[in-house]
């Protein structure tokens, strides 16, 4: 973990985790910003909670996260814009799930320049047949979130939280069917994005088929040396 003073100086950048679906990118963004007190920002956490509440948004986005599909653009930059403008973000930030397009990346390029952010890319390197396996067991937690594998981190009751008792769940975008969608909508639209930001000198690769405790201690040091 960093030291307290470095925890309390916060990120000082944009962190964006970068990496295809069942990459740990989740996982590891939450425990990463509770090291440093920073905001953990995660589009698709704020689309599935507008899904939750059946707000407009929500309601649009709902039938095309089930199929596996990227949400459009105009749906996702202006919320991502008014998240980062906010004073709990003023230190840095970590981004989970966006950009996810080049014109995405280009348009965020443009408002981390107005807020005088440097973005700094965390780019989760995994084997793609061992991402069906992770997505197709993973299960979160109804009540606080929590997520296992029932594979490789299975909970110690089956179908319950080892917090909180909750039923855990298996998330509708999870199907067999839908993630291979996933997987090459991430393969056409996201992973041209290594090269953008490579090009960039602002990308650092992590080994995302290490152990968490050893991926998590990983992306720590690669942030600790942009302090």
């Amino acid at each position: 973990m960093p030291e307290a003073g470095v925890a309390a100086k916060g990120l000082g950048r944009a962190v964006i985790f970068l990496g295809p679906p069942g990459a740990g990118k989740g996982t590891q963004a939450k425990q990463i910003a509770e090291s440093y007190g920073a905001p953990h920002i995660s589009t698709g956490d704020m689309f599935r909670d507008h899904v939750s509440r059946g707000t407009p948004l929500g309601l649009r986005a709902k039938a095309i996260m089930e199929r596996g599909e990227l949400v459009p653009d105009d749906l996702v930059l202006s919320m991502v814009e008014e998240r980062i403008s906010r004073e709990d973000c003023r230190h840095g930030f970590i981004l989970d799930g966006f950009p996810r397009t080049l014109p995405q990346a280009q348009r965020l390029e443009e408002i981390l320049g107005r807020c005088k952010v440097q973005p700094l890319v965390v780019h989760f390197v995994v084997d793609a047949n061992q991402l069906m396996r992770r997505l197709t067991g993973r299960r979160t937690c109804a009540i606080g979130g929590e997520i296992y594998n029932i594979y490789d981190h299975p909970p110690k009751v089956p179908g319950r939280c080892d917090r909180d008792g909750g039923n855990l769940v298996q998330r509708p975008d999870d199907r067999e069917e839908v993630i291979a969608e996933r997987l090459a909508a991430y393969q056409r639209q996201t992973s041209p994005l290594v090269d953008y930001y490579r090009g960039r000198g602002v990308l650092r690769d992590v080994d995302g088929m290490a152990a968490p405790a050893t991926v998590t201690k990983d992306v720590l040091e690669v942030l600790a040396q942009k302090q």
